[in-house]
């Protein structure tokens, strides 16, 4: 029986504890969180064990589950890999890039599984596209959230755009060439809205726009390729794909549109809504956390996916700030 412990029982640790609870192959050894009122509203609602004792929880469990602040994951998990145990980091990975070199080098050491929770990889939108052949040349993303005072001890970039990223440095695959970025401060001390445009090596432009103080919650991805557009709805989850194909070897669409080409060629516009499964994507990826572990399988998001990712997102905020100051002076 893997024996489970979490760190952090703010917001986003009690759905953690909720959907361990309801993990069969886990045992939730209990949860480590200085906070008093968290600690207390958690024991409440899931009669979980609380620690007191940082150390004390890491003895007695085989994986951890890291849900704390940013600042904090670094230290956590370094203590945890020391001790040779699993773990996964809910995203951003760590605070700074050289403590995620660090902590890569640690697993590698350590012979363990680490998993990165970029959550929106296991979203059911995402998922219906299944082994879809994906070469995108532009993507156009919007992450729109109103505004929650929880979360802004980050900027926009690492609290929501980095889920764009690492979907789209998935998709591309592809090493990323050019970074222009800017973005503004609003509500709080760090940047609130944001827009990059990356460009890879492939030729594939990816323009990413982040947003934590809109009146309205959007969460969107369209993917545009030879003869084909895919768009991505992460939050009404709902996925769509228009494909262009000759007659002959068109595939059976929802709607099926004949077209005459400029050039007197004959094409099938076809509509397809391919089939969201209903899933859970948290439980999803800590059952594929579990997974990894018992059976000795691959992460879905490694380490070094947790790394790219951040890297960009780095990359981004350095642009946005040279942006400010050339803008200031």
């Amino acid at each position: 029986m893997l024996k489970i412990g979490i760190f952090g029982a703010g917001h986003l640790g009690k759905i953690h504890i909720q959907q361990w609870k309801e993990i069969a192959e886990i045992e939730l050894v209990g949860f480590f969180d200085p906070n008093d009122e968290n600690a207390q509203s958690a024991i409440e609602q899931y009669a979980v064990k609380r620690y007191t004792n940082a150390q004390e929880l890491l003895e007695a469990c085989n994986a951890v589950d890291i849900v704390t602040t940013t600042t904090t994951h670094y230290e956590i998990a370094k203590s945890a890999l020391l001790l040779g145990k699993h773990i996964f980091v809910e995203k951003p990975f760590t605070n700074t890039l050289a403590e995620a070199q660090e902590l890569i080098k640690l697993v590698k050491e350590a012979n363990v599984k680490c998993q990165i929770g970029h959550v929106e990889r296991f979203n059911p939108a995402l998922l219906a596209l299944g082994d879809l052949d994906i070469q995108p040349m532009f993507i156009e993303s919007h992450r729109l959230a109103t505004f929650n005072p929880r979360g802004t001890d980050v900027s926009v970039i690492l609290d929501l755009m980095i889920h764009d990223i690492d979907i789209i440095l998935h998709l591309v695959k592809s090493p990323v060439k050019r970074i222009s970025a800017s973005g503004v401060a609003v509500m709080s001390e760090t940047p609130d809205i944001a827009n990059a445009r990356i460009e890879f090596d492939n030729g594939c432009v990816a323009n990413l726009t982040s947003s934590r103080i809109s009146l309205k919650r959007m969460r969107k991805m369209r993917l545009f390729q030879r003869d084909a557009y895919i768009s991505v709805d992460f939050l009404d989850k709902k996925t769509e794909i228009i494909k262009l194909s000759a007659p002959e070897n068109h595939p059976k669409g929802l709607l099926d549109v004949p077209l005459e080409m400029a050039n007197g060629e004959k094409k099938i516009l076809t509509i397809n809504m391919p089939e969201v499964p209903v899933v859970n994507s948290i439980r999803m990826e800590l059952l594929g956390f579990t997974n990894a572990i018992l059976h000795n399988q691959t992460v879905k998001v490694t380490a070094f996916d947790g790394y790219q990712a951040m890297e960009v997102a780095h990359l981004i905020l350095k642009k946005m700030s040279l942006h400010h100051k050339m803008h200031n002076e």
